[in-house]
């Protein structure tokens, strides 16, 4: 009976509304529920979050596994492994490809942590 009380409860400020409004307003709670789980994926990563990304880029699970590796030894995986690889490919002015495979062989961290560490990338911060 409790339950049945409440539903009449909630029932009553939502009775008058028309479906479009009733829609529009379960859009709403929708996105009340989902952005935090959206904040979180923004701001949070793993390493295995972040291996995937890699093999998307077309690295082998082990040049993916070395990459992430090194990202978390750096304490650069924040950054994202994909988003290092796709960051020293620039300042490189080089493929993907080859700055993902400089980063396994731990080449290049120095140049992406000094970038970093200078402020570089406002519009990566702003992006993630």
């Amino acid at each position: 009976m409790q339950k049945q009380d409440e539903f009449s409860r909630r029932r009553v400020g939502l009775a008058a509304l028309s479906d479009a409004q009733l829609k529009e307003r379960f859009w709403q709670l929708t996105e009340q529920v989902v952005q935090p789980l959206v904040e979180l994926a923004r701001t949070h990563t793993s390493p295995s979050v972040e291996r995937s990304v890699l093999l998307r880029m077309g690295f082998s699970s082990i040049e993916a596994n070395a990459i992430v590796d090194k990202c978390v030894e750096k304490e650069l995986l924040s950054k994202g492994a994909g988003h290092a690889v796709w960051r020293l490919a620039q300042l490189e002015n080089i493929a993907h490809r080859e700055a993902g495979l400089r980063l396994a062989q731990g080449l290049g961290w120095d140049r992406l942590q000094a970038f970093w560490q200078k402020g570089g990338g406002a519009r990566d911060r702003e992006s993630r």
